[in-house]
Formats: structure tokens, C-alpha cells, sequence
């Protein structure tokens, strides 16, 4: 599918590796916004959790970094088309990402293969694998960006998000938020959605299955996302 339309937008993902996923929409609709005034999408991919994010906040400042060529050009088009062209879009690895602009909250849906076989797809790896945004890279770039009450909010596979957790708590970083996600009520923990502050904070737990019984969004879904999905 080269293109996925929302309520209020329309993604266009013809040259982007990393498509529009049942991951991104749900993390985009859970991320708290709440005294969020700035926000720093790392690997903005297509422009979908920036797009996400001002249909929830229009006066949202929101700045999107993303380092693959295809992807950016994806960005920009759908940016521009969307009700809110002023998000900024950067091409560049995060790594090298200068600015003196503290933001509130910085969202990723970032690689999470650490040593697995790559396949063909040069730019679906760059996407996929940590060997281009290692986890400590990015828990250094969020301190670089962050004030001293930002959050971080992530979305992982369960294995990976776990040793995300651990290393940013090395980090002297706090979870505030985790929401473990199942696929069925009959299946395990595949992903956790999930919070970090630089803070002290009790850990808000919850849980999310995707599908009920019947293989149909679950109520708690679609109460969830209902505000972007074109029919639901």
C-alpha cells in the first residue's frame, strides 16, 4: 500500500522502507501530550507520529529528525499536504543533531534488531537494525535535548524494551509510564509502550490487548485510536 489515509491526513510511504504500522498508530495515540509545549520525534520515518501528534495538539512545536533520503522525501510530502506544515523536518542522524532547544518530550519508534541476519533491503536495515541508533545513543540524545523534567516515550518489542528500560535507568532515568501490549487475549506480552522521565516518579503500569476474542479490534483499541483511523 503506497498511501494510508486518516481522518485529518494522509500518509504517503511510496519511497519510505518502515510502513505504516499497527505499532506507530497505537504509540502515536498513547503518548501523553500532558504539559508537553515542544516535541523531538527521532527517525520520524514517514511523518507519522509529528502528524499524530499535532491532529491531538494543532500548537504543538514539533521538530522531526529523520537520516534516510527516501524517507525524508515521504516526510515532506506529507507534512506540506497536512493541516500542520510548520512541523520542522531535519535530515539527520540524531547523533549529530545540534540545537539549543530543551524540549518537553522526545517520542521514538526507533531499531530495535541488535544482532540478527539482515536481509537484502539496505535501507529497511538502516530502519531496523541498531547498527545506524544504538539504544545508549539514543537515551544520550534525549539527555542532550532534554530539561530537567522531559520525558522519553518509546515503543519496542518486549525483549528489547526491557533492556531499553534497564539501560536508561543506568542512565539515572525513571519509568513513568509502561503499557504492555498483546496481540490476543490468548497471546503473551509482544510489546511494551512505555515512559521514561528524568525524575523521580511512581510507575503508572497498564495494559493493552489489540484484538478480542472475535479477531476484531479490542473496545479498549478503538477507544484508543478511534480519532485517526478512517473507519472505526
Amino acid at each position: 500500500m503506497t498511501s494510508f489515509a486518516f481522518k485529518q491526513f494522509k500518509i504517503d510511504q511510496k519511497r519510505a522502507a518502515m510502513k505504516v504500522s499497527t505499532d506507530g498508530i497505537m504509540f502515536g495515540a498513547w503518548v501523553s501530550l500532558e504539559n508537553a509545549r515542544s516535541l523531538l520525534d527521532i527517525g520520524t520515518g514517514t511523518g507519522i507520529l509529528s502528524l499524530m501528534a499535532k491532529q491531538r495538539m494543532p500548537e504543538l512545536n514539533v521538530v522531526a529528525i529523520e537520516i534516510d533520503d527516501h524517507a525524508v522525501l515521504d516526510a515532506k510530502d506529507n507534512i506540506t499536504a497536512s493541516p500542520w506544515p510548520e512541523i520542522e523536518l531535519v535530515q539527520q542522524a540524531v547523533q549529530q543533531f545540534d540545537t539549543t532547544q530543551q524540549f518537553d518530550l522526545v517520542i521514538s519508534n526507533p531499531p530495535y534488531f541488535q544482532a540478527s541476519l539482515k536481509g537484502g533491503n539496505v535501507r529497511r536495515n538502516v530502519a531496523r537494525h541498531t547498527d545506524s541508533l544504538s539504544f545508549e545513543e539514543l537515551i544520550d540524545a534525549f539527555l542532550r535535548v532534554a530539561h530537567s523534567s522531559a520525558r522519553l516515550a518509546i515503543i519496542l518489542p518486549t525483549e528489547a524494551g526491557n533492556t531499553f528500560i534497564s539501560l536508561a535507568k543506568q542512565k539515572k532515568l525513571y519509568l513513568a509510564r509502561l503499557c504492555e501490549v498483546k496481540t490476543t487475549p490468548t497471546k503473551g506480552v509482544s510489546r511494551v509502550m512505555f515512559e521514561m522521565s528524568t525524575g523521580a516518579c511512581n510507575t503508572l503500569k497498564e495494559t493493552l490487548c489489540i484484538y478480542d476474542e472475535q479477531g476484531k479490534y479490542s473496545q479498549a483499541y478503538t477507544s484508543l485510536c478511534k480519532a485517526f483511523y478512517l473507519k472505526m
